[in-house]
């Protein structure tokens, strides 16, 4: 199994790995603010029983402009990837996620999942998103979905009717959208993240 945390503009992050047989990738990246960058990574799953389990979190909180391509190719049946990428983007920042689950013919019994959600902190932050599936077999289970919103303003005024400040209840809210990805980092690196919402 291979696991790793890579800090985008920091790591050197491999742009292709390929996975035989039930050999299996767990891979988190993070893209603290203040860093552009344009990332791109092919992962090619060539043997049965292939895991991918990649997810990634970026705060752009400025004018910062991330690029994240991601291909996972489901080239042998049998395999498994998930995918979850989260993000905060701010100020004149730009964020775009671009990935592609590919399902080579004959790649029965593949399961692929794909997620990207974002949430805009000003009406001038930028975020796209584009999932793609592109699929050759008929007995696979595959999903993909991208959301792009602002903060909840129910939840905002409900938590501040229980007199947390707004500052606070704000912060609040992006911790518990990054979460699922949060509980990847290790303490100190998660903690740094935390004080940086």
């Amino acid at each position: 199994m291979a696991s790793s945390i890579y800090i985008i503009g920091k790591d050197e992050i491999p742009a292709r790995v390929s996975l035989k047989e039930n050999e299996r990738l767990d891979w988190t990246l993070v893209c603290l603010p203040g860093t552009s960058a344009d990332v791109s990574i092919d992962i090619e799953l060539d043997g049965p029983g292939a895991e991918v389990d990649l997810a990634g979190l970026y705060l752009c909180r400025t004018d910062e402009k991330l690029t994240l391509k991601v291909n996972v190719r489901h080239n042998s049946g049998g395999c498994t990837s998930h995918q979850l990428f989260k993000g905060i983007v701010g100020g004149q920042a730009s964020a775009a996620f671009d990935g592609l689950i590919y399902v080579a013919h004959g790649a029965q019994k593949t399961k692929a999942y794909q997620e990207n959600h974002s949430i805009l902190l000003s009406s001038t932050a930028r975020a796209e998103s584009r999932p793609q599936l592109e699929i050759y077999a008929d007995d696979v289970e595959c999903s993909h979905g991208a959301t792009t919103g602002f903060l909840g303003e129910d939840e905002l005024f409900y938590m501040r009717s229980r007199g947390i400040p707004e500052k606070d209840a704000r912060r609040l809210q992006i911790i518990s959208f990054l979460a699922p990805v949060l509980e990847r980092l290790p303490e100190e690196l998660r903690d740094d993240i935390v004080s940086e919402c």
